[in-house]
């Protein structure tokens, strides 16, 4: 397929003329050089799901204090209209009066209903608070590693571009003298076909930035279309080590410090709580009143003490007393499963970091060689001492070269970045 392209382009190529130099991208509107530490602040106040988090952690707040507020009274009123005369023996006969009746009924929870309630919704406030907490984790994680793979891309980007650069004044060279008729067209062919292929690496390349690009700005919540320009120091990044943390170390914090499985813990208080609160609704409540009847009963201003209360004979909060301690059941299986899977991701974090950071420090990262060869192979090229296979060869090394190695690095930040995910804690930071 790719020579039968190059076939159907080689008279296009011909008439071509010497290549244009390559036109550099357009300047963004605006570039911002952006620190970590900068971007997790901005995360932290603009990100608009962790802001409509917090609201969840209010609605769960303001339901628990709602848990343990007091029943109002009720109060009851009963007024004759039609002021009809009495005719009673206990009262004088052409008098004239009126009926009135005035209740008050206050219900009071007996066990401990209300107290047992506002646990209750408390604990669903924790339980809120936790998934605040893990959305911040994951939102978190997701922002450091787009952070950096956005830095190391726009590195090899660089590299992309001094190449690109460097082949396109080689080809245009070449194409004068072929033009001379110094040479033959199958080289600038060559030439121009590899040129092809870094231009289309590079625009792929672009492509990926300009999604991660998007992922920061949404994060951020940042509408303004700035290009982001991470300011990473490299030193630090090559100094993060698995040096003094123990895999056993590192399950140990994360069994404490990761939010979804202290979610998953509180969760499981919380339905204990929600047993409790079924146990005391089998208890009915008490409702005490104050009844005043002014001409309606046997004797004129009559006043009586109410006292009423649900026999439970039949419902007993039976149901809901199953269904809480079946959830309590499922709850510490989730907590249990939820264990096994911190410690399962922390193991293999570990492990992904350990072979990440062997293969960076055993492979050799001095660019310069390459870089003094690479302009002594231009000149070789040039004097006609290198055929165009080898100089093209040449070239594509050292380009894999520095996409690998830039490759290399990113894969080993991330790895630390996931390992930092799993344990629930930034233990490894290249920021600070």
């Amino acid at each position: 397929m790719f020579r039968v392209t190059l076939a159907a382009l080689l008279g296009a190529w011909a008439l071509a003329g010497p290549a244009p130099a390559l036109a550099a991208p357009a300047a963004p509107a605006d570039t911002v050089r952006l620190t970590l530490p900068e971007a997790e602040q901005r995360f932290f106040q603009n990100n608009l799901a962790v802001l409509a988090q917090q609201y969840n952690v209010t609605v769960a707040q303001a339901q628990a204090v709602q848990a343990r507020l007091i029943d109002n009274p009720t109060i009851y009123v009963e007024q004759d209209v039609l002021r009809r005369r009495i005719s009673r023996p206990t009262v004088p006969e052409g008098t004239v009066g009126s009926e009135a009746v005035v209740t008050v009924q206050q219900l009071f929870s007996l066990a401990g209903r209300r107290k047992a309630a506002g646990q209750a919704a408390r604990q669903g406030a924790v339980v809120e608070q936790y998934n605040l907490q893990d959305l911040l984790r994951n939102l978190r994680y997701q922002l450091r590693t787009t952070y950096y793979d956005v830095f190391f891309k726009q590195q090899t980007l660089k590299a992309y571009a001094t190449e690109i650069n460097s082949l396109t004044r080689t080809v245009g060279l070449y194409q004068t003298q072929f033009e001379k008729g110094n040479i033959a067209l199958k080289e600038v062919i060559r030439l121009r076909a590899f040129l092809f292929t870094l231009q289309s690496e590079r625009q792929n390349l672009l492509n990926d930035v300009a999604t991660d690009q998007t992922d920061l700005h949404v994060l951020l919540h940042d509408a303004t279309g700035a290009q982001y320009v991470p300011v990473v120091d490299i030193r630090r990044t090559r100094d993060l080590s698995l040096n003094g943390y123990s895999e056993q170390q590192l399950v140990d914090t994360a069994l404490v410090r990761r939010t979804d499985l202290n979610a998953r813990r509180a969760t499981l208080e919380q339905q204990n709580l929600n047993l409790r609160l079924q146990q005391k609704l089998a208890t009915p409540d008490l409702a005490v009143g104050y009844t005043y009847d002014k001409a309606g009963s046997y004797i004129n201003n009559y006043q009586a003490l109410t006292l009423g209360i649900a026999v439970p004979l039949f419902n007993r909060n039976q149901g809901n007393i199953q269904a809480a301690k079946a959830q309590i059941a499922g709850s510490k299986l989730l907590v249990d499963q939820q264990q096994l899977i911190v410690q399962s991701e922390v193991h293999q974090a570990y492990e992904l970091a350990a072979r990440n950071d062997e293969l960076f420090q055993n492979t050799d990262r001095d660019t310069a060689p390459f870089t003094r060869l690479m302009a002594g192979i231009e000149q070789s090229y040039a004097k006609r001492i290198l055929s165009v296979v080898e100089y093209i060869d040449f070239f594509e090394s050292y380009k894999n070269n520095l996409v690998q190695l830039n490759t290399l690095r990113a894969n080993r930040v991330r790895a630390f970045e996931q390992l930092n995910f799993a344990v629930g804690k930034p233990v490894f930071r290249a920021d600070q």
